[in-house]
């Protein structure tokens, strides 16, 4: 499994940490943020393809900030299936 660490953009969360094997998604974790949410996500996403996940999250916007800790993760997941050249 390769592990990802993210540092996202204009939200309350300072942290995501998850994995990806065979394309799967694992271990989704967030440091700060909405923390009961976060960790919902977290369970949501368990075992669910990545790429999918990314499509699913991408462009969340949490109180007009133009993004959102799920959007976040959107944004670390593609990078990580870019780095690995998988493609959508």
């Amino acid at each position: 499994m390769e592990n990802y660490t993210y540092q996202p953009k204009g939200v309350c969360a300072t942290e995501i940490q998850f994995g990806i094997e065979d394309g799967k998604l694992h271990n989704v974790r967030f440091t700060r943020g909405c923390n009961g949410n976060l960790q919902a996500i977290g369970k949501l996403l368990e075992g669910q393809d990545a790429a999918h996940a990314a499509d699913l999250l991408r462009g969340n916007d949490c109180n007009g900030r133009g993004t959102s800790c799920a959007d976040q993760l959107a944004k670390a997941l593609d990078q990580a299936l870019e780095v690995h050249g998988v493609q959508e």
